[in-house]
Formats: C-alpha cells, structure tokens, sequence
C-alpha cells in the first residue's frame, strides 16, 4: 500500500519523522512579554499524579500515548473545573489510578470531587469530549478509550451516570479509541459524535522493543508502532433524541476512511458554508479532513486541500492540533504538533477550507527538538494577535542515557505572534511554567481564576499535572463571549464567531475536543491589546447569524441565539 507523495505505508521507524535540520533563528525582536506562565498545581491541591504505562522504559506503544483533560464547567457556576484522565500499568493498577474531577473552590485551590461525582475509572483512557447531547443544561462527557469507551451523563446534581451502553455508544469499531467530538453534523439541534480510533492493538500478539524496523529509533530497541501495527477505523453515532445513538458510520461514508492512526479530532466549519467539517490529526500518515456533503454524508479532502501532509509532501507524526486565527483575516487555521527532528506545522485557511504550509515563512521551523502535542491558538498576552503554545516530551524514556539529544522532559514552547505574520519562540522569557521540562501530553486552555486571561492545564506523564497561571502584566484589554443555542445544540459545539477590534477580525469555533485529545473552556476569549470595546459576529450551528455591535471589553458576554446578550459578568484581576 502506499500514500500520496509515493511514500511507502511500511517505513523503519515507527513513528514518522523528517529528520530535517532547524531554520537559522533571527535576531530576537526585543518586545517585552507581558505574560508570564506559572505552575501553580501544588498550591492548587492537584497533587494526584497521572499514572500512564512505565517510567523508566516503555514496552508496548499504549504506555506512550498518554491522554487529555478538560477545562468544563461541570456545575455551572461559573467557574472553570478540572477533569483530568490518568491510565495505568501492565504489570498492576498502582493505587489511586484512576481519572479525577477537582471543583474550582474559586479561591485559587480546587477539591477533588471524583468519587463523590461518580466517575472513578482505571484503565488506559485517551481523549474526553464534552458537550450537552441532550440538551438539558449541563456539559456531558464522553472518554475514549484502548479497551471501551464510556459516555457520562451529567445529573446537574454534581453526579454523572455511564450510559454509555443505554445510549448505544459501546460499540468501538477497534480497540483503540483516541479522538472524539460532538459534532451537529445534520444541524437538527442536537449533538452527534465522532469517535476517531488510533490503531488495532492486541497485547497478545504485540511485538516486542526492537523486533523489527518499526521498533527501532536511531538503532536502539523502542517500543513497536505505529507503523506496522493496523491502522484504525472511525465511527460517527447520530443523536436519535430521545438518549439513545444510531451507528452511521457506514451511512454517512466514514468506514470508506481507512489507513490512518486517528488522534485528535476537531469538529468545525472550515469552509465557511455553514456546516461542519472534522479534522483528524493523524500519527504517521496523511491526516484528514472530512468536509460536510449537507446529506448526512463526509467526503475526505485532507490532501487535496493541503491539510494533511507537510509542504513537500511528506507524512508527519500529527498529535494535536490548535484551531484559531492567527493572521486575523476571519478564517481558522491549523496549528499541528509532531515528532522530533521535525518542524511543527502552521496552515493558513483561504476561507474557502483550502490551507497553505506556512510553516517556514512564520518562523517556525526554528525549533525541531521536540516532540509536540498539546496545542493552541490562544492570546497569551491580550495584545488581539493569537499566540501558539505548544506541550512537548519525548515518548522513549529509556534512549536518553545513550543519546543525550533526546531528553524524555522537555519545556514546553510558546511562539509569541509579532502581529506581521511572523513568530518568536520563547521558553525561559514566557515564565518558569514553559521551561520546565516534563513528558507533557493533553492540554486545555481557559481562565480558570476568572481574571481576564488564558491559562493552561497540562497532562504530565507518571506526575501530577501542571496548572500555569497566567501572571499578566500591562492593560491591555480583553472580551469573553459564552454562547447558548436555542434552535441549535445548547452548547453551541459548532458556532463561529468573529470579533472585530481596532481594525482587526479574529474567528474563533466553539470546539468539542482540540489540542491533544482535550477540552478548552468553552467561553471564547478574544486579546482586544488597547481597543475598548469590539463588534461580534456569530454564525450559530442552525444557520441563523446575528451581529451585536460595540461590546465594551473587559467582561464575558453570554449571548442566547436570537436573544441577543442575556448576562454581563465583569472579572477582577488577581
């Protein structure tokens, strides 16, 4: 079998890499960054660390992958709670293994509500979704997993139920999920799902570190995959509406989808004809992007409209993917983590849903030491030009003692928008949270102490997660928009909206699931630098489109569909 670019399936090494070489850096431009990212976990109360697979060595690729989490306010309060997956071991679970729920206590410090909520579970999850499928007011949460995947229904008492058999989403088409997300895919006002699979693993009939081409990297034995092993197949499930799921996989033209380990899954319109599209981040082989028929059907375009390969045409390691607009010309682009000794990957959208490999022209291809995977488009310093931020580690703990250049913990990286199309890679100069070095995996983006700025949560393998609060400085200004549909799902999971400040526009999606395998806080957060106030244009899930001018910043803004602004909060800084 081959792939575009007439590169073979099968290649030595398991996971793909282009060994290229980085770009020169040019000369630092001397502009001060107003945001400095603290880790502030400990004082926080996360203090449960993230058990995944081995420490010190990795024997199958399952122990490699690690998972996401979730920003999602899971008690509508207001305020930003943490839901965290965390796997296990072979050998045996180690006590405490188990995923975690922390409510935000809104002081800074958070409490550990797991059991209470009724959501201990051990096993080897991936990704989690969240969205309000029934349209009763609360978020809902769906987990993918390597053995059987689990949908919770929210109680709105504080409590979730497994429905995941009642509903009929049991059935994995492989044993391997990893990406998931609701999706309104025939805009009847109710939340789909996608589910997309990473691979078929049987443990029975797994290889083992260094039996053959696949499981080698630079010639010591690793861990097998996942090149070699059986790619996985995707499924989408329609909302019958009364709790319960239809399988459409085959119906809606996604079984015709095969041959590609399917991580990250991003619902959103891509291009701009009012229905949702899906973007899968694909480990190894081109990724997809299934655009919308309006039938009820997908038709997969990934390589035709230059999404789903690198710039000269080769197959990347794609892990998570940051979804915003950093050039500010209203469409949303694409921002892919991948392996080592390669570049991670910037593509701009025309609008029309067609992207460009702008990679190399934005700077990025300064930095090709690490390993990528959560990812976002995010305003790190309120200045309106979107940032990308990026988690990273390696996924061989035990090739670093024979080659030093390869570190298991790496920092984290920011690339700071310069606002002229171009980026600088900051580590040391955006706080001590980013140069850190962990084996980051998942990661969300949102305000969880509500003082007008972005924070992130981290996953860290075998350690407890990171929580780095945005310590910003100057007075620049800031909007955020939270949207309730009506006519549309009630978590508006497929709204767009664009925001128009001080001569610039910035479209931003209400996602499900980005980043790697993970949830951001669901209100849209727009850097307006020194405008004061910011004219919005929504295009809702349903079709209908509204405009409300001249929004004063420095405040959340909910908007109802065909309501207009129902609420105003306005935020102290801390």
């Amino acid at each position: 079998m081959a792939l575009a670019g007439g590169a073979p399936f099968l290649r030595p090494q398991g996971m793909a890499t282009r060994s290229v070489k980085p770009t020169p850096r040019g000369k630092p431009s001397g502009v001060p960054f107003l945001a400095s990212l603290v880790d502030v976990a400990a004082a926080a109360g996360l203090h449960a660390p993230i058990i995944y697979g081995g420490v010190e060595r990795k024997e199958y690729i399952v122990e490699t992958m690690g998972c996401g989490c979730a920003f999602l306010d899971y008690d509508n309060d207001g305020w930003l709670d943490i839901f965290v997956l965390s796997g296990t071991r072979f050998a045996s679970a180690p006590e405490g293994a188990t995923n975690r729920l922390y409510k935000n206590n809104r002081d800074g410090t958070f409490s550990d509500v797991t059991a209470k909520a009724g959501l201990l579970r051990t096993g080897w999850p991936c990704g989690v979704c969240a969205g309000d499928y029934d349209n009763d007011g609360f978020d809902d949460v769906f987990i993918t997993y390597w053995g059987d995947n689990v949908l919770y229904h929210n109680n709105g008492d504080g409590t979730f139920t497994d429905v995941t058999k009642k509903a009929g989403v049991a059935a994995n088409r492989t044993r391997w999920g990893a990406g998931c997300t609701w999706i309104d895919y025939d805009r009847d006002g109710k939340l789909d799902l996608f589910v997309s699979n990473y691979l078929d693993f049987d443990i029975r009939r797994a290889q083992k570190p260094g039996e053959n081409e696949n499981c080698r990297f630079k010639n010591i034995a690793v861990n097998c995959g996942p090149r070699g092993l059986p790619p996985g197949l995707h499924s989408l499930f329609r909302n019958n509406g009364d709790g319960t799921f239809t399988d459409v996989t085959k119906a809606a033209g996604i079984a015709d989808v095969t041959g590609h380990y399917g991580l990250t899954a991003v619902a959103a319109d891509w291009d701009e004809d009012g229905w949702p599209d899906i973007f899968v981040a694909c480990d190894s082989t081109a990724s997809l992007l299934l655009i919308n028929n309006h039938d009820g059907t997908f038709r997969e375009e990934g390589i035709e409209r230059g999404a789903a390969l690198s710039d000269d045409g080769i197959e990347q390691a794609g892990m998570g993917v940051g979804a915003g607009d950093y050039n500010l010309d209203g469409h949303l682009d694409i921002f892919k983590g991948h392996f080592t000794d390669d570049t991670n990957a910037l593509y701009r959208n025309d609008g029309k849903g067609n992207f460009n490999d702008v990679t190399l022209p934005a700077g990025l291809g300064v930095e090709t030491r690490f390993t990528g995977w959560g990812a976002g488009i995010v305003d790190l310093d309120n200045d309106g030009y979107p940032d990308l931020f990026l988690v990273t580690g390696n996924v061989y703990p035990e090739i670093e003692a024979k080659l030093y250049g390869y570190p298991y913990k790496t920092p984290r990286v920011v690339f700071r928008n310069l606002g002229n199309g171009k980026f600088e890679e900051l580590i040391e100069a955006a706080g001590p949270g980013v140069a850190s070095a962990h084996a980051s995996r998942g990661c969300a983006f949102g305000d969880f102490d509500n003082d007008g700025d972005i924070d992130i949560l981290i996953v860290n393998m075998n350690e407890p997660p990171s929580l780095l609060r945005n310590e910003l400085k100057g007075d620049n200004h800031w909007l955020k928009v939270l949207l309730v549909g009506s006519t549309s799902n009630r978590s508006a999971i497929g709204a767009s909206v664009i925001a128009t400040y001080g001569g610039r526009k910035q479209a931003q999606a209400v996602l499900a699931q980005s980043s790697y395998l993970s949830v951001n806080d669901r209100r849209l957060h727009y850097g307006l630098g020194r405008a004061t106030s910011a004219d919005l244009e929504i295009r809702w899930p349903s079709g209908r489109e509204e405009k409300i001018r001249s929004v004063a910043a420095d405040q959340l803004v909910v908007v109802r569909e065909g309501s207009g602004i129902i609420r105003k909060d306005r935020f102290e800084r801390r």
